[in-house]
């Protein structure tokens, strides 16, 4: 460590009071029992290379992991419109009705899952659950091909509902369209089994393999991880504590959840994720047999929905990239990047789909725009919030609108309006419009808390210097004693 570490006497007396460690988090907890000054930890912040290269080292231990899993997730997902393209229909014996349930029951338990599965993260180890979730998402998925009716289907479709979802790594759906239409366009291919069944098989198994690589390679947290020195975990707890929001927190604080239930910002982005996400339902099941109204092929279906990956692909990295590069522009690319999806929706609803078959490709090509701004919104709780308790309510609750709207979206693709969907593609115009209000406000919001804190800070950065806990401190807190460390992104 060389001069990172510092003798036990020399740390501030506060600092090993042994009532104010209790109140702190595991990155406070390392910190003093490697007996490492705050000062130090400044010195470590203060190295630009050193920071590079840690950041470079994280990226290529996480991402490679969390963008595969999603990837393949994505992909897994949408086994069940794959299967739709070929015969699931007619070999399960279901109807367009049933179908629409099927593609919502997965989020009934996504629904009831997702915050008991977020409290097991926070109190035991993450990475072991998620590994754990992938293998088991694949296993179900695999079990799957064995069901011959929607009973059967509806049960295993339920039980994937459940497994803990890896990050929010929408850059990967792009990836994930493609790479699950070439997959399927190979496996449609197979004549020895029906290829619904062949699909969730091969999906499946390949998911299984994946869980188990991360397992092996997926740590559970900054303080556990192995591949890092003291020297570097000091450095990224450091990093952290530069958004006041600490690392990890096992301790349930009934206040932030209540902070959380009042926070108009985090109502918008639950109004703003139902309304995308309902979109999402409609156009991620029903979007290829769109398509296969315009050829009537399962494989020409397949071959021609690879596209929208690419498209989709472009909108995320460019909405993203635009987001980074300029400051406080969030909200505006949030707002920019539905038009794409109101024009691809009229499109789809208004050409023919005999005479302009290029015309309704180009319109559902483009409406994938929408999950750029999910993107954004997404991250605003991670960005915008402190307090551990209160950022995991808050995307507890973000992630209930998430299984709201993929449940409600399928049910407005109605069979007898089939390929067309007239009422499909009104409710995609009415909530991507409803979306571009909620951007609006949530602009205003978050420019009017900026302006008010700016207006409030009477030079407390030299307090903020001064004072070096690491307390799991909400958003609010932050802002009322340190206005300007805490500014909200938009």
């Amino acid at each position: 460590m060389g001069d990172v570490k510092k003798s036990i006497p020399d740390v501030e007396e506060k600092d090993l009071q042994v009532g104010t460690i209790t109140e702190f988090d595991e990155g406070e907890v390392f910190l003093h029992t490697h007996a490492i000054t705050h000062e130090n930890i400044q010195r470590l912040l203060d190295d630009e290379p050193r920071n590079k290269a840690l950041i470079r080292k994280v990226d290529l231990i996480l991402l490679p992991l969390l963008a595969g899993t999603y990837t393949l997730q994505y992909i897994d997902k949408s086994a069940l419109a794959y299967s739709a393209v070929f015969d699931l229909l007619s070999s399960t014996h279901m109807t367009s009705n049933q179908y629409s349930w099927l593609a919502s029951i997965f989020y009934f338990a996504y629904l009831v899952a997702e915050y008991p599965w977020n409290i097991l993260a926070q109190k035991t180890r993450i990475g072991l659950v998620v590994s754990g979730n992938v293998i088991a998402w694949g296993s179900m998925l695999m079990i799957t091909a064995a069901c011959s009716s929607f009973a059967g289907m509806a049960v295993c479709r339920f039980l994937l509902g459940q497994p803990f979802r890896a990050g929010v790594f929408y850059s990967c759906n792009g990836l994930g369209a493609m790479l699950g239409g070439i997959l399927t366009f190979g496996i449609g291919q197979i004549k020895t089994i029906a290829v619904w069944r062949a699909i969730y098989l091969i999906l499946g198994g390949i998911t299984v393999l994946w869980g188990l690589l991360m397992l092996v390679f997926l740590p559970n947290d900054v303080i556990s991880a192995k591949r890092f020195s003291v020297e570097e975990k000091s450095l990224l707890i450091g990093r952290n504590r530069l958004g006041r929001t600490g690392v990890i927190n096992h301790q349930i604080k009934w206040y932030q959840i209540r902070e959380a239930l009042v926070d108009p910002q985090v109502w918008i982005l639950f109004w703003f994720t139902l309304l995308n996400e309902t979109i999402n339902g409609g156009v991620a099941n029903f979007g290829k047999l769109i398509i296969k109204g315009l050829t009537h092929d399962p494989l020409t279906t397949v071959a021609l929905g690879i596209p929208m990956g690419a498209f989709q692909i472009f909108f995320i990295l460019s909405g993203t990239f635009i987001a980074s590069r300029f400051r406080n522009c969030r909200t505006i690319v949030m707002l920019v990047y539905l038009f794409p999806t109101i024009i691809g929706a009229s499109l789809l609803w208004k050409l023919s789909h005999e005479t302009h078959k290029v015309g309704v490709l180009f319109g559902y090509y483009i409406i994938g725009a929408y999950v750029c701004s999910l993107v954004l919104a997404l991250q605003m709780p991670a960005s915008n919030l402190g307090g551990y308790t209160k950022r995991s309510t808050s995307v507890a609750l973000v992630f209930l609108a998430y299984c709201a709207g993929n449940i409600i979206g399928p049910h407005a693709f109605l069979a007898r309006e089939a390929p067309l969907y007239q009422t499909g593609c009104k409710l995609i115009l009415a909530c991507s419009s409803a979306q571009a209000v909620l951007a609006v406000l949530l602009r205003v919001l978050l420019t009017y808390r900026n302006k008010k804190r700016d207006s409030a800070s009477e030079g407390n950065l030299e307090a903020v210097a001064a004072n070096d806990d690491l307390a799991d401190m909400t958003d609010f807190e932050v802002s009322h004693l340190y206005p300007l460390v805490f500014m909200e992104k938009c």
